[in-house]
């Protein structure tokens, strides 16, 4: 059947293409715990294989953001749309494409890091394989088979990397994902979690320079309300840390 006549003129006339959807836009999402607001009115948009920078002081509520994104909190107001799908409605079709690593590893403490990681590849559908691929990835394939409680801070945090990236997720939602990790291991691990890696991410961190240097975009949080969006080129280290954490 051919094309109305109206279509094929406005795209001789340059009539834009329909802007594709995000991999992640929030619109006046909003989250409470009982009486006290964690996030209100936020609003921003992400696009695929972009880093956003979420930046704030404490309880400004950077990690219940990750928490609604990682579909382990409900938004009580707002729109999240996340990969294609609305949340939390169709939170089902996203959980296995997110990447999520948060302040506690989701490890079992009393189980070997390979277990860990063949029970996490198992609900993902992975094949054992990849376990003693993401091992030797953190730099963890010697230590494969102690207990995590036996481990110290930043193995487990290398180890929790390794959880996170095992399924190779569309989208990274990362806490803090540096925290207990010394240069070398930092560095390291930047191939799966940084920039580099390729993959949409979500970082939240205190680390302000850092952050400006490594996303594409900035949300600042203050009480859980937007105080501050811009591309990161346009910001000042200095200016952000006044804006945020005065």
């Amino acid at each position: 059947m051919p094309e109305p006549a109206g279509a094929l003129v406005a795209r001789q006339e340059g009539a834009p293409e329909p802007r594709p959807a995000a991999a992640v836009e929030l619109r006046g999402l909003g989250r409470d715990y009982g009486e006290r607001p964690a996030l209100t009115d936020v609003s921003v948009r992400l696009e695929a294989g972009q880093t956003l920078a979420v930046l704030g002081s404490n309880g400004a509520g950077k990690s219940t953001l990750l928490r609604v994104l990682a579909t382990l909190l409900r938004p009580h107001t707002g729109t999240v749309s996340l990969l294609g799908a609305t949340l939390p409605a169709e939170a089902h079709r996203v959980r296995g494409r997110i990447g999520y690593l948060g302040h506690e590893p989701l490890l079992y403490r009393d189980l070997s890091g390979r277990e860990n990681l063949l029970f996490h590849a198992r609900l993902h559908g992975v094949a054992p394989a990849r376990v003693d691929e993401v091992l030797a990835a953190v730099g963890l394939s010697a230590r494969a088979n102690d207990p995590v409680r036996q481990l110290s801070r930043g193995t487990v945090q290398r180890l929790a990397v390794a959880r996170a990236v095992l399924h190779e997720p569309e989208l990274l939602l990362l806490d803090e994902p540096r925290a207990g990790l010394d240069p070398a291991a930092s560095e390291r691990l930047e191939p799966l979690i940084g920039r580099g890696s390729g993959r949409t991410r979500v970082l939240v961190t205190h680390d302000v320079e850092g952050a400006l240097a490594e996303s594409h975009g900035v949300l600042g949080l203050r009480r859980g309300r937007v105080a501050l969006e811009a591309p990161a080129g346009e910001l000042d280290p200095a200016e952000v840390r006044s804006e945020l954490y005065r």
